[in-house]
């Protein structure tokens, strides 16, 4: 059964969470409503997904989405660091982050691009994984100390991990900062994804004809306008889903989906999962995936 992780539970002194994890014994699939950014290192194993199973690699960048799911199976010495960011935050003190290119297409763009179900894996050199994970030891130890209560070294701590990320993963396509258009557009869908947007209206509200600003998102977010705001609705669905107790069909209307087989069929393309099979899944408790980590973390340091 798949545990759910949530914002409310792990991000209660900051936006930003980080720990390495030395794993031997599997982790069942989880989903979470925040996102994580999971560093693979030296070890074996492999990674479970909506997407089936493959096996990991050093070096190895997983970027989850609110709403994905993943697992891990037969880990042996498997070194896992990861990098996790409030959701909230993300739309908030750290909105900043999608005005830098190169961050945005790792945390926003990759990751909702079409058929991912919100889970994008890249690579980068082993030296840059190596650098990473040493900086999210760091970012664990002030989390830790109580420094986590001092954001600013929190946040750079941060941006060095996640600016060696984008470094690792080589040259790649020139990216330019977010058109204007398209960052109030973001702004609007996140702020109301429920409202009966079309695309006509999106485009007035920005001054631009509705074909220059698909071609906007297309260029900057990889969707066009309505792709996004469904990415959207899936990732706030999956959090009502896995916070409430409300029916599967009022889930869908709260998030401007009001048609129920429609909802349905939407989120399982965008997540992978019914919605019915995705709230199952989330009902083992939170601190079964965390315990699974500490013993894991435990028995690694154990003489």
């Amino acid at each position: 059964m798949t545990a759910t992780l949530h914002e409310h539970a792990l991000f209660s002194e900051g936006p930003v969470m980080g720990g390495v994890h030395h794993l031997d014994a599997d982790i069942e699939p989880h989903a979470h409503d925040f996102v994580e950014i999971a560093v693979i290192g030296t070890g074996r194993g492999r990674h479970v997904t909506s997407r089936g199973e493959h096996a990991l690699r050093r070096g190895q960048v997983i970027v989850l989405r609110p709403g994905a799911w993943h697992g891990f199976r037969d880990c042996a010495d498997l070194t896992v660091a990861n990098c996790c960011l409030s959701a909230q935050a993300l739309r908030a003190e750290l909105a900043a982050l999608v005005d830098i290119p190169m961050l945005r297409r790792m945390l926003w763009t990759d990751p909702v691009a079409s058929g991912t179900h919100g889970v994008a894996v890249t690579t980068v050199d082993p030296a840059a994984a190596e650098e990473a994970i040493k900086e999210i030891i760091l970012l664990e130890r002030d989390l830790r100390a109580g420094r986590g209560r001092r954001p600013g070294r929190v946040l750079g701590r941060l941006v060095t991990v996640l600016g060696v990320l984008a470094d690792g993963r080589g040259p790649g396509r020139v990216e330019s900062a977010v058109h204007p258009a398209v960052a109030a557009t973001i702004a609007r869908l996140e702020e109301a994804p429920a409202d009966p947007w079309r695309l006509d209206d999106l485009a007035r509200a920005v001054n631009l004809d509705p074909a220059h600003l698909g071609r906007l998102f297309g260029r900057h977010v990889g969707l066009t306008p309505l792709g996004f705001l469904a990415r959207v609705r899936a990732e706030r669905a999956a959090t009502l889903l896995a916070h409430s107790t409300l029916p599967a069909a009022r889930v869908g209307a709260a998030v401007g989906w009001a048609d129920p087989t429609y909802f349905a069929r939407r989120f399982r393309t965008l997540v992978g999962l019914t919605p019915t099979e995705y709230r199952r899944r989330s009902r083992s408790a939170a601190h079964e995936h965390l315990s699974a980590l500490a013993d894991s973390t435990a028995e690694r340091k154990s003489p």
